[in-house]
């Protein structure tokens, strides 16, 4: 466990962000090696080697999904860092644009140089005010010293980085809709095949990573595949950035090696759960992930296989963590009223199906709730599981869906009394979980 630095090796500073810091403990190095000593397929092999997985929710490896680009065919190739990042409970890129924007824009330029990419981009959201001022600043100041624009470092690479700001959509995090927001129209996911390494932005061979996973590319060049992957597990090489929020004593940003105990990190690293109250259950990857009790969690590690297991995620490793006494269905009914409004409308399970999750449960708290409606919810959700173009309906019922099977007499409670099983102060700590990931995310 590793709470005081970030991506392994990267030590967070007051001055970190600025270049002359980053130049002071060898920034920009790593590039020059590669551009004087390695060839761009050599660099594809060594990421693909370290079996780095991509840390954007989906975990796909990244040099798997860059092997797919076909270099010397004659078209022009892009690169995209996704820092859209608004699952709700997660921060940890904002951290990495807030602290180590060099560290991205270096490891951006060495991704650039492997997948023979002239134009990159990095697509932020809209709402970051500090972590664009950051990233924004760095690319200039990238551009003023010679590490971005034409002849990098004397060679012949050439790269230009656009810093592109959405406008706040949660469906624009989603890969495709990411790209068609950035080529100017609605932020619409697209269907797939084919794949946006094959026909991406403007139809063209396009890689689109995570600002995690990213930022991992220049240590792994550095000290090398094998080092990468003394750290994690087999299947898991390396770290996790945990944002943390909720009913927990220290909320934050912490980097974990994969395969240390998911438990420990929540009592010791994080202090356990505030107050006298005990742990009820935990979201390990942001609010699109399956609810794990505290007894589910205590046999697991933090890592893919191991939640995967048990039924979850780990996402976006945005955790929230719930205290005992917290009403669950207040709690569903922050969800979906959250899915109901970023529904982009362009799938009908999504558009119908997102508004009749939330007037369900809006009914239900209000005392008018059926005692069929808690299969109404469950029907729903799984009416848009696999139905719709990009996996917001999915996840919202994966959530909807975990919620009911493991709190379903707190529903049943409500509709036979018109009131929550939980009186007084307790029953509003449904919402606090979204007012400490606003204060700490």
């Amino acid at each position: 466990m590793t709470g005081t630095k970030l991506l392994m090796n990267f030590e967070v500073t007051a001055t970190s962000h600025r270049l002359a810091d980053y130049r002071a403990r060898g920034g920009y190095a790593t590039l020059e090696k590669v551009l004087r000593d390695m060839r761009p397929e050599e660099v594809t092999k060594e990421v693909a080697t370290a079996g780095i997985l991509g840390h954007g929710g989906a975990a796909f490896p990244a040099g798997r999904k860059w092997g797919v680009i076909r270099l010397n065919d004659e078209q022009p190739h892009y690169l995209c860092a996704n820092a859209d990042e608004g699952e709700p409970g997660t921060f940890k890129d904002r951290w990495i644009l807030e602290h180590a924007p060099h560290l991205l824009i270096e490891s951006m330029a060495i991704a650039a140089y492997a997948l023979q990419v002239r134009h990159a981009f990095i697509y932020i959201r809209g709402e970051f005010d500090l972590a664009w001022r950051r990233i924004a600043e760095a690319v200039e100041g990238a551009y003023a010293a010679g590490w971005l624009g034409e002849g990098i470092a004397g060679s012949a690479f050439a790269l230009d980085i656009v810093v592109y700001r959405g406008a706040g959509s949660y469906v624009c995090g989603e890969a495709s809709g990411l790209l068609t927001s950035l080529e100017g129209r609605k932020g619409y996911p697209r269907n797939r095949p084919p794949r946006l390494t094959v026909r991406g932005l403007y139809q063209m061979p396009t890689v689109i990573n995570n600002v995690e996973t990213l930022t991992n590319i220049t240590g792994i060049v550095r000290d090398g595949a094998a080092a990468f992957r003394q750290v994690g597990t087999a299947k898991s090489p390396g770290t996790q950035l945990i944002s943390i929020s909720g009913h927990v004593q220290r909320p934050g940003v912490y980097e974990v090696e994969y395969g240390y105990p998911f438990a420990k990190f929540i009592r010791e690293d994080c202090g356990g759960v505030l107050g006298s109250l005990g742990l009820k259950c935990v979201l390990p990857g942001g609010i699109s992930t399956t609810v794990l009790t505290a007894a589910e969690i205590e046999p697991l590690v933090l890592d893919h296989a191991s939640v995967g297991a048990a039924g979850s995620s780990l996402g976006s490793g945005g955790m929230v963590v719930v205290a005992e006494g917290t009403c669950m269905v207040r709690f569903l009914q922050v969800l979906v009223r959250f899915y109901h409004h970023e529904s982009c409308g362009q799938c009908t399970p999504c558009r119908e199906g997102m508004g009749w999750l939330h007037r369900i449960v809006d009914r239900i708290v209000t005392g008018d709730g059926q005692p069929d409606d808690i299969d109404r919810l469950v029907a729903i959700s799984k009416a848009n599981d696999g139905t719709t173009i990009c996996g917001m309906g999915d996840a919202a019922g994966y959530a909807t869906v975990g919620i009911i099977a493991k709190y379903r007499d707190e529903f049943e409670y409500w509709i036979r009394n018109g009131r929550s099983k939980y009186g007084g102060r307790l029953e509003a700590l449904g919402h606090e979980w979204v007012r400490e990931a606003a204060l700490h995310g």
